[in-house]
Parts: structure tokens; sequence; C-alpha cells
């Protein structure tokens, strides 16, 4: 079903990044080197973390909102499949940011799902435009 996904894998993904959130505050507030994360709070590791708990709660709840239009007006709606699948492949943008913080990784993944999801968001924009009452 066209949307159904986008919701389950969007509050999926939203109660991982949650999750994470929890991660950011033992470190912030609660590990031995919570003084030295804190310092670094708008540079490095610390930044880039933020990051991607952000746009992942951010991305995840877009999937659910996307999930959710497309389910109800997925008959009205040309390409809804491909809107959902941009929506989806949108979620490698926080996962991205996360492989770069931890494994070092080079940016591709983000740059793909910032696309991935910015022509999602726009598509569906323009299908609602054209959508006749």
């Amino acid at each position: 079903m066209t949307g159904k996904n986008n919701i389950s894998i969007g509050f999926l993904t939203m109660g991982l990044f949650m999750i994470y959130g929890f991660l950011l505050i033992y470190l912030r507030d609660f590990a031995p080197t919570a003084a030295e994360w804190s310092n670094s709070y708008s540079t490095g590791k610390h930044f880039e973390a933020r990051l991607a708990h952000v746009h992942g709660n951010l991305f995840a709840f877009l999937n659910i909102l996307i999930g959710f239009l497309l389910l109800h007006f997925k008959d009205k709606l040309p390409h809804a499949k491909a809107i959902s699948l941009l929506a989806l492949t949108g979620l490698l943008m926080p996962i991205g940011i996360l492989s770069e913080v931890y494994l070092g990784l080079p940016p591709v993944l983000v740059l793909v799902g910032a696309l991935a999801m910015s022509i999602s968001v726009i598509w569906l924009g323009f299908n609602f435009y054209k959508l006749k009452k």
C-alpha cells in the first residue's frame, strides 16, 4: 500500500532518533567527557550528532505526513509510488550524517538523502497544487 511503509518506517525511525537523543543527553550531562562535549557545542562531532538527531526526526515526521497524505489521496495523485520511495530514500540523509560521525564515511548518503527528500516534497506539493476538487 502506497504510504503505509512511509508511516511505519517514519515512526520506527523517529523512535530510534529519539533514543539517540537520550545518548546525546548522556554525552552532554553524564559522560566522563561531558564538559569537553558541551564545549564543542557548535563544532565537530557534537554539532554533526545534533544535525543527525534533528534531521532524523524531521525526515521521519515528513515520511509519516507524506505517507498519510498518499494513503488518502493516492488515487488522485500521479506518481504516488515514486514520491513514497523518494521520501523513504530521504532517510539516508540523517543516516549519512551518523556514518560520517561514527565511521568517517564521505557525505554521499547525506547528499542523496537530502536530494531525494527535497524532490519528494516538491513533487508532492506540485501534485496537490494541480489536484482537482
